[in-house]
Parts: C-alpha cells; sequence; structure tokens
C-alpha cells in the first residue's frame, strides 16, 4: 500500500466533466477570481470559443499570494472542486506550447500502451 497518491494526469480545463470523482488531476488556467475566506481560486481558459471554468480549493496550498490575470498549473484530487495539493503560478508559460506539448504526451503514451515502436 502506497502513502503516496496516485499519478495525475494532465487534462484540458474543457476535459475536467471525463475526470471520476476522487481522481488525481492536474490542468491549468488564467486566475480570475479568489476568495481567501472560502480558501476558493477560480481558473479559466478559452477553448473553441467558449470560457472554461475550474474552481479549486486553496485550502492546503495556503498561504500563497494570488495573481489575479495569471495562469496558474494546478494538481490535486477532483471533488466538486479541485483539493489543490499544488498551486503555482507559471504566468509567462506558452499556452499554445504546453497544450501541443501535453497533445504529444498522450500519443506517445497511447502508442506505447499498444506496444507500438517510437524512434
Amino acid at each position: 500500500m502506497s502513502i503516496l497518491p496516485p499519478v495525475a494526469e494532465f487534462r484540458f480545463p474543457w476535459e475536467m466533466s471525463s475526470v471520476k470523482d476522487g481522481e488525481s488531476v492536474r490542468t491549468f488556467g488564467r486566475l480570475v477570481s479568489y476568495q481567501p475566506e472560502e480558501s476558493r481560486a477560480t481558473l479559466s481558459a478559452q477553448h473553441a470559443s467558449k470560457e472554461h471554468q475550474v474552481f479549486v480549493k486553496t485550502v492546503f496550498v495556503e498561504p500563497f499570494n494570488p495573481i489575479i490575470g495569471a495562469q496558474y498549473l494546478v494538481l490535486g484530487e477532483l471533488g466538486v472542486v479541485i483539493r489543490a495539493r499544488v498551486f503555482n503560478c507559471v504566468d509567462g508559460v506558452n499556452i499554445a506550447l504546453l497544450q501541443k506539448a501535453i497533445s504529444h504526451q498522450r500519443s506517445f503514451f497511447r502508442e506505447r500502451e499498444r506496444g507500438g515502436q517510437h524512434g
């Protein structure tokens, strides 16, 4: 029995509805609001001309100095909200390149699971 949480798969904010409760997840978004009295942050990301919001419980990562409008990466377990274990400001990261890298990583893992060769 491991005391470490399970590995968290990277999910885009618009994919959160496909994540099961209790599953570890990594995602990103622009911090659009933070309510310290509720230990709650809201991340937002745009995809296909639609705005997607992710709600984050920040109690395990406080205190932190929120930068409204900055990009953040979050790692945690999904329930009604993501219970953050890690909540990092990554402002300046090229989000289009991050999305491309996530897609490439997924392709690699899918191919590896099928027993395919790379190179």
